[in-house]
């Protein structure tokens, strides 16, 4: 240990404190002390004005105990034993700490030596006093804000929004531009019923708390709550700013204290809805639920099991697209199939709206590729190669047949009977597999015929792993059996003609952003479920679609595809892909400034839309001097 140095530690809890507890005073009091009491010379001041010692967030405290931890100091010396702590616990984790140290602790007021036993447990003890002291110091001036508060006087802190502190009534008062924000989250709140709704309305139109946050549930369901909207003050309601509620007979409320924001009748219509959401027993909450558009219609392709849905992060735009498991994973299982909306909804609506093109073109003549090219039509399609044969074959048939005729309703009983799984062949296997569980179990217990214990436990094993694995199937089926086919085709028919004026006439390629702008996620939800019973996923591409008329459409994929989400290119593209190619055919060339030019986009699009185009091997570079041409591929006029 190095030669002896003090450090001297004063503090004052504010800057208001004189005589013995001013800081000057603590100051001179140690210096003499560590110079004539102890012959210390070297000594260092650590001062914390205007901090408590409830605890021990003091900067200069922490820089001194860390400059203890390096072994700088012999000695700490306080005027008072509660100007370090006043907290029995802390002051004991620092004084077993500073002992490892050699360092000693003196308090000059107390008199007492902590390098002897009796010292150390004198220490000990006045701790416990100056903590109780402070304790009882708490709980004297909680009742002097109590009394205040029964009397209908501001205790401090900052009013809620619609008020503002006025210094003369030392009272908040209403302001009445913040109160029409307050009484329209009610209006909003009764009509939406969701605090969640409300919340991304305020914040989709930059409205902003009273400290300029930005709004969240918590902080509507804290405005929805608080009875000061309706003239009551009430206090002592929670043991902290954001802590537990105390018991209701703690609380302190005086009614009709301050003028109201919300009528007592409104303020009361809205707890109850609040408390019928709260408890989940209400039909409007259920409304309020996040709405998957393909909730119990996705399967999966390896494992044959139903997929799960859920909300997917949300987006810089607002959109939460959902995100939709196989059960698999949460089962435990191996598999671990997963896709999105982000894929699903281009690939399903923009395929739906190619099969209404296909019933406005059918005809008894069209080709069956011809229909394969009108459903394969549009940037979700890139990498399907093909439609299963017979999925055309019968689409024509169906379309083509005149409604009601008696071919088509023997047309209409045909495709049901080859779409419908065969019945109770699950069920039957059951049965057998029982069967001969219960025949084992006899042979074992009542034949003559000798089987080892060992035997008969494997075979009892297998017997009931099987059963299991068949009633699991029988589940899976049973829930699919919900989405079968329950639709004529006059009737899918008549919900296509719905579907085609809701999405008006195709001209562009749907995708998430433009569906969602233009109609709500529940007609999208009831359009999928009118007329698809099923959707088999497996890799994230779509695998079949299973119509709600009979029909299945299965898929064929380009080998070594991938099916990634659409990008706002690609549906550039999509709509302005052969104008930008009729212009390079019929003048040769074409750049940036041109596709500026012909389809009205900004020169960022515009550049990113050739580098696509040449990307796709729809057009190559050619260097005219310092300008960028694009021509054809197989054009050599350069």
């Amino acid at each position: 240990m190095q030669d002896k140095k003090a450090a001297l530690y004063v503090r004052v809890s504010t800057s208001m404190q004189i005589d013995k507890d001013s800081l000057p005073f603590q100051r001179d009091e140690l210096v003499n002390y560590a110079k004539y009491a102890l012959n210390i010379d070297d000594y260092e001041i650590f001062e914390d004005a205007g901090f408590s010692a409830k605890n021990t967030d003091r900067p200069k405290y922490q820089e001194m105990m860390a400059r203890v931890r390096r072994c700088e100091f012999s000695h700490i010396i306080v005027w008072k034993i509660d100007r370090i702590s006043r907290n029995l616990i802390d002051f004991c984790e620092m004084y077993e700490e500073i002992k490892k140290y050699d360092t000693a602790f003196i308090s000059k007021n107390e008199q007492f030596d902590t390098s002897s036993a009796m010292g150390e447990a004198m220490l000990k003890i006045i701790l416990v006093f100056a903590e109780l002291e402070r304790k009882l110091t708490g709980e004297r001036v909680l009742s002097v804000m109590i009394d205040r508060a029964s009397r209908g006087m501001w205790n401090g802190a900052n009013p809620p929004l619609g008020f503002d502190m006025n210094k003369d009534l030392d009272y908040p008062v209403v302001n009445e531009e913040e109160a029409k924000l307050i009484r329209y989250i009610y209006d909003l709140y009764e009509e939406t019923k969701s605090s969640y709704k409300v919340s991304r309305y305020l914040y989709d139109n930059n409205f902003k708390t009273k400290r300029g946050g930005n709004w969240g549930s918590k902080a509507v369901v804290d405005i929805l709550r608080n009875p000061f909207y309706v003239g009551t003050y009430r206090y002592n309601y929670r043991a902290s700013a954001r802590g537990k509620k105390k018991n209701e007979d703690e609380w302190v409320e005086v009614e009709d204290n301050h003028p109201a924001i919300i009528d007592k009748e409104q303020f009361i219509r809205v707890q109850g809805i609040m408390d019928s959401n709260f408890r989940g027993n209400s039909q409007e909450q259920r409304k309020n639920w996040k709405i998957h558009i393909f909730s119990k219609i996705i399967f999966c392709g390896n494992c044959g099991r139903i997929y799960i849905s859920s909300a997917g992060l949300k987006r810089l735009d607002g959109i939460t697209p959902s995100r939709y498991y196989c059960t698999g994973i949460a089962s435990g299982g191996k598999c671990t199939g997963t896709i999105g909306d982000v894929t699903l909804v281009p690939f399903i609506f923009n395929y739906l709206a190619n099969y209404c093109e296909l019933t406005e073109r059918i005809t008894p003549q069209i080709r069956n590729s011809t229909i394969e090219k009108v459903l394969l039509s549009g940037i979700p399609f890139l990498n399907v190669q093909s439609i299963d044969a017979k999925s055309i074959e019968l689409t024509k048939k169906y379309l083509c047949i005149p409604l009601g005729s008696k071919e088509y309703k023997k047309q209409n009983s045909s495709i049901r009977k080859t779409t419908q799984p065969p019945r109770n062949s699950i069920s039957d296997e059951i049965k057998k597999y029982e069967t001969a569980l219960n025949r084992l179990e006899e042979l074992f217990l009542f034949s003559e015929e000798t089987m080892s214990q060992k035997d008969f436990l494997i075979k009892k094993k297998q017997f009931q792993e099987k059963i299991l694995g068949l009633k699991s199937k029988e589940k899976n089926e049973h829930i699919e059996s919900v989405s079968q086919p329950n639709i004529d085709h006059e009737i899918f028919i008549h919900s296509i003609i719905v579907l085609r004026d809701i999405l008006l006439n195709k001209k562009i390629t749907f995708t998430l952003e433009s569906l969602i702008e233009n109609i709500s996620i529940e007609t999208l939800h009831q359009i999928v479920h009118d007329l698809i019973s099923k959707i088999v996923v497996k890799d994230n591409t779509v695998q079949s679609i299973a119509f709600r008329n009979g029909l299945v459409h299965s898929f064929i994929y380009k080998p070594d595809s991938t099916n990634k989400a659409i990008s706002n290119i690609d549906v550039f593209l999509d709509k302005h892909q052969v104008s930008i190619l009729s212009h390079v055919k019929k003048y040769g060339s074409i750049d940036r400034k041109t596709v500026r030019t012909i389809t009205g986009c900004d020169s960022t699009v515009s550049e990113t839309a050739i580098r696509s185009l040449v990307r796709r091997k729809k057009l190559v570079l050619m260097r005219d001097g310092r300008n960028k041409q694009y021509i054809l591929p197989d054009d050599t006029s350069n």
